[in-house]
């Protein structure tokens, strides 16, 4: 029977512990966040299966939600993010370029561009009877340590990289969006920069006045033009298919990825291709899903990389806008989503110095905080924004869109114009420090901003020593102190107080103090505290403020763009740079001439690129071809500069930049030297097995321009940076094999005595003395028969001695101490030898002196080895090893030899030095300047040439559902799925299937001279 009574203690815990565990599961704030500020949100584990991630449904939003100042707290219920205004399309007005120039800083104008005359006939570079000299200053490669870097250094390209794959949504209890936040930096209305305006300047004509094509022509282009369709229809129903509303398809597996925000990133980049192809129904399906992509708030990024999303999205959008009618057309949406998108992306200009923060932590608590933009930052991130929001601002008639970007071009502008700006004048260092904060120099001085009068009381009272002030050196009150001494003779030690004066500081002990003059600031320098980095402020409200309101320590001296490269710097065409040069002549276009800076912009960047990194490739066919390598740089002289001679897929658009810019500019040197880039780029891609140019690689230069013939010495010896040390090695070889031939005759010569030796001993009885063996031999002893019983005697006489010089025992008895001297062992063995006749046995008197002077060469005191062979006495014993024969020097590669495995190995193709990144990655810069070249001169050797090109990447990038980058363009695989990298980035579409359908379709599709494209290929409406 149970008893409650022995049981109820611990029923009563039960209970109470039930109690416990049901009021704990029901307290709502066992889960809440810490109470200041966000959280990193955490990150689950990546999907070992890659599955198809969906996207958290879209949350209504409020018409007109009221900003709100402070940072959301995650506990609480997120605010409903904002629905930009609808645009009214009959409100939006374009600016009519009518006026002149009223832009902050502006110039005079422009020289007047010739324009041809009424009714003249544009005639082609190719037509031109006086050929251009183009002038490129020679490159002689100094030691070739110094031209080729390692092969492993691979450049970060920070233009249109491959995001970070994000496997599966940020886990969040609740979703936050973005809200518009107060700015803690303002542009007052009054200071903002206005859209130039006034009627475009005449611009010279960009596209050849093209004749009408004959009929055989025009079948053979329209026959490439349907398969280049035919490769966009594939990859965009891949792509529709398997990973509609995300970023990028994974053309292998069939799996979506977003390493963009998850904002749709194909989709909204292929738009404006979808509509030049006339793909219309995937156009119209493409815009519907446009309402679906909520730019306030994304599931996969903490951050919104700024600069590829202003190429991609914000650039597609307005894109596709101009394309399809503008205010005319029938898709008002795309604007407006390219509204909504701007906005957002303006918080990142919120900077004391208005330049950007190029990675934008968008929640609303992040946001909120002031922040100063990076203290590194690449070229082309900072420099790439200024078409797209030019256009938006003259399509929407906000010029805070233009002020946002033309405070970018002045800093730039100043930068470019300043003395001593860049180690290479005109142009700019890779990386950028944008912060406008130098913690380096000393702080403010308060008394350089106060009136007379304060820095008078201030002086006066720096003169006056302050209450309680102690010179240094001078004893200070008495004070008291316990003292202990030793005791006397042992006794016990013995303490008291005394008067001491007061110790100095550490300070006061050393040299005199210097005094300073009050007159000059640096009289009151301050020591700056240490500031937060800049552009990382938490947003946890624990981070102390000043009195205005900004975290401590945010005052710094300001300072206009610098290098960001700690004194080294790099300059180059490619990757973090490009694109921030060729915005110069795009934007003079995009704003109808009338901003003079960015021709002035332009022209000093093309000399300087003239002056330092173009330079002719060696090529065995002698092609006259330029590219545009890669300078380092840490000082300010010519002379401490360096120079890589890369070739990089990113660098390939010049040729199209300089094609542009001579045009527009009427410089024809510009326009021939935009040919020889283009068809460098060309020549890459033919070289290489696959007929496709690797992401990065390194060429042999022509020490001369225009002078330049192929030369195998010179070009064996870039392939072999070490070839002078190989030499080295052969040499030391070859005179290693002669020692060792001579060490290898010496072993042999003794290998053959001792063989003969052991066989003569071999026939000898073993256990006889030399005495014996000597008054056996019927002839003259040998040297060697003397040598052995010399041997024999030596150690008789040395066993004799020892026994002699021992102590006697009382029970020994001492048999030799009765003998005569002439009884010695030495003498017993002696008379062991009966004595022949001399003239039979030889003169005993001659054998004497033999054995002692065999006494004093040989070795008479060696250890145990010497021990007897085949007897019982003490004999020199012939070794049954063979003679070391030493082994051969091994030979090293020769200078020749190691070429040719190094060739056979990497693949490397006749003039290239390496293939530093072998990868494609459906790159579009080639062909990209392949077209401009093709509608700038008319000559259709550009469009036989792109059809090479595009034919190689087909074949090795089609799948079933795409085309995927693969992984070495060097190398034909024995299976082709096995070089694929199964990634599809969307610039494929938006970019490279452009650039070749524009080269097959007819001229008028995009022209020139009425559009300009931005660096993702989006084209903008020129104004007219």
């Amino acid at each position: 029977m149970l008893r409650f009574r022995r049981y109820r203690l611990f029923v009563i815990c039960s209970v109470v512990i039930l109690f416990l565990l049901y009021r704990v599961s029901q307290n709502s704030a066992w889960d809440a966040p810490a109470l200041y500020g966000p959280q990193p949100q955490s990150q689950p584990k990546p999907n070992p299966d890659y599955q198809r991630v969906e996207k958290p449904e879209k949350v209504d939003k409020p018409e007109k939600p009221a900003p709100e100042p402070e940072a959301v707290e995650e506990d609480a219920a997120p605010p409903a993010p904002p629905i930009p205004k609808p645009v009214k399309e009959q409100t939006v007005k374009i600016p009519d370029l009518k006026t002149s120039l009223e832009v902050k800083g502006s110039f005079g104008l422009p020289t007047p561009t010739k324009k041809p005359a009424a009714g003249a006939v544009e005639t082609s570079e190719a037509e031109l009877t006086t050929p251009v000299i183009i002038d490129i200053p020679d490159r002689v490669p100094g030691k070739v340590d110094d031209i080729y870097g390692s092969k492993d250094d691979e450049e970060l390209h920070i233009q249109k990289p491959p995001g970070a794959y994000q496997g599966q949504s940020i886990a969040a209890e609740t979703t936050i969006h973005w809200k518009k936040v107060p700015e803690h930096f303002p542009v007052a209305e009054e200071s903002i920069i206005p859209l130039p305006t006034g009627k475009p300047k005449p611009i010279p004509s960009v596209q050849y006045k093209f004749a009408e094509e004959s009929s055989v022509a025009k079948e053979k282009r329209e026959t490439r033009l349907a398969q280049v369709k035919a490769a966009m229809k594939r990859a965009w129903s891949g792509y529709w298919t398997y990973a509609k509303g995300h970023d990028e398809l994974m053309p292998i597996t069939k799996i979506a990825r977003d390493p963009f925000c998850g904002w749709a990133a194909t989709l909204v980049d292929s738009l404006d291709t979808l509509w030049i192809m006339e793909m219309k129904e995937e156009f119209e399906a493409a815009y519907v899903a446009l309402s679906d992509i909520d730019f306030t708030t994304t599931p996969f990024r903490q951050d919104i990389p700024v600069f590829e999303t202003i190429i991609r999205y914000l650039g597609g959008l307005i894109a596709a806008y101009d394309v399809t009618g503008g205010k005319e057309g029938k898709h008002p949406n795309l604007l407006k989503k390219a509204e909504e998108l701007a906005e957002i992306l303006m918080g990142v200009f919120d900077t004391p110095n208005r330049m950007p923060i190029l990675y934008y932590n968008w929640k609303p608590a992040y946001a909120s905080q002031p922040q100063r933009a990076s203290t590194s930052v690449s070229v082309a991130e900072l420099g790439s924004m200024s078409m797209e929001f030019t256009r938006l601002a003259q399509l929407t008639g906000e010029n805070k869109y233009y002020d946002a970007i033309a405070r970018i071009t002045d800093a730039f502008y100043e930068w470019q114009n300043r003395p001593d700006g860049t180690t290479l004048p005109g142009l700019f260092p890779q990386q950028i420090d944008a912060s406008g904060c130098n913690r380096t120099a000393p702080a403010f001085d308060p008394l350089a901003i106060s009136s007379d009068a304060v820095r008078e009381n201030a002086a006066e009272a720096l003169t006056t020593e302050p209450q309680g002030y102690t010179p240094a050196g001078q004893i200070a009150d008495a004070d008291l102190e316990f003292q202990v001494k030793e005791g006397e003779d042992g006794g016990p030690a013995k303490g008291e107080f005394k008067k001491i004066g007061k110790r100095a500081d550490e300070s006061d002990l050393g040299a005199p103090v210097e005094t300073k003059s009050t007159s000059t600031a640096a009289s009151s320098v301050e020591t700056v505290p240490e500031a937060p980095r800049p552009g990382s402020f938490r947003g946890d409200g624990l981070t102390p403020k000043g009195a205005n309101g900004l975290p401590a320590g945010w005052d710094c001296v300001p300072q206009n763009l610098t290098s960001g490269g700690y004194g080294y710097d790099q300059y180059s065409m490619g990757g973090s740079q490009d694109s921030a040069y060729e915005y110069f002549p795009k934007q003079h276009l995009l704003l109808g001439g009338l901003e003079p800076k960015y021709r002035s912009m332009h022209e000093k960047t093309v000399d300087a690129v003239k002056k330092h990194l173009l330079y002719q490739p060696m090529t065995k066919d002698d092609r006259d071809i330029l590219f545009s390598g890669k300078v380092y740089g840490r000082g300010n002289s010519d002379a401490d500069l360096s120079m890589d001679f890369e070739v990089t897929h990113l660098t390939c658009f010049l040729g199209g930049m300089f094609g542009l810019g001579g045009k527009i500019f009427d410089r024809p040197e510009d326009v021939e030297i935009g040919k020889k880039l283009a068809d460098g780029c060309v020549w890459a891609y033919e070289m290489m097995p696959t007929g496709i140019m690797p992401e990065t690689s390194m060429v042999a230069p022509c020490p001369r321009v225009g002078k330049c013939h192929w030369n195998e010495t010179r070009y064996y010896e870039l392939l072999d940076p070490s070839y002078q040390w190989r030499l080295q090695q052969m040499e030391q070889w070859e005179d290693n094999m002669e020692d060792w031939k001579i060490e290898k005759e010496r072993a042999l010569v003794l290998e053959e005595e001792r063989q003969r030796a052991l066989e003569e001993q071999s026939r000898r009885p073993h256990n006889l003395t030399a005495a014996e063996r000597l008054e056996k031999d019927t002839e003259e002893p040998s040297l060697r028969d003397i040598e052995i019983m010399a041997s024999d005697l030596t150690e008789a006489a040395k066993a004799n001695k020892a026994k002699s010089s021992a102590p006697v025992g009382k029970r020994d008895v001492d048999d030799g101490a009765t003998n005569p001297a002439s009884d010695s062992v030495f003498e017993k063995e002696r008379k062991k030898v009966e004595l022949p006749e001399p003239d039979i046995k030889g003169d005993w008197n001659a054998i004497d002196e033999k054995v002692k002077k065999l006494e004093e060469e040989l070795d008479m005191n060696a250890g145990p080895d010497r021990g007897s062979y085949g007897g019982q006495n003490g004999q020199v014993p012939i070794s049954e090893e063979p003679i070391y024969i030493p082994p051969e020097p091994i030979k090293p590669l020769s200078h020749e030899e190691y070429v040719k495995g190094r060739i056979e190995r990497d693949n490397i193709p006749p003039g290239f030095v390496s293939l530093n990144d072998p990868r494609y990655i459906l790159r579009p810069e080639a062909i990209e300047s392949v077209w401009y070249m093709y509608r700038i001169t008319g000559d259709p050797e550009w469009q036989e040439k792109g059809w090479r090109m595009f034919t190689s990447i087909i074949k090795w990038t089609e799948t079933d559902v795409g085309h995927s980058a693969i992984a070495n363009v060097a190398k034909i695989p024995e299976e082709r799925d096995n070089n694929m990298v199964d990634n599809m980035e969307s610039f494929w579409l938006a970019e490279t299937l452009k650039y070749f359908y524009l080269l097959y379709t007819t001229p008028d599709v995009i022209s020139l001279d009425d559009w300009v494209l931005n660096t993702e290929a989006h084209p903008f409406k020129r104004p007219t």
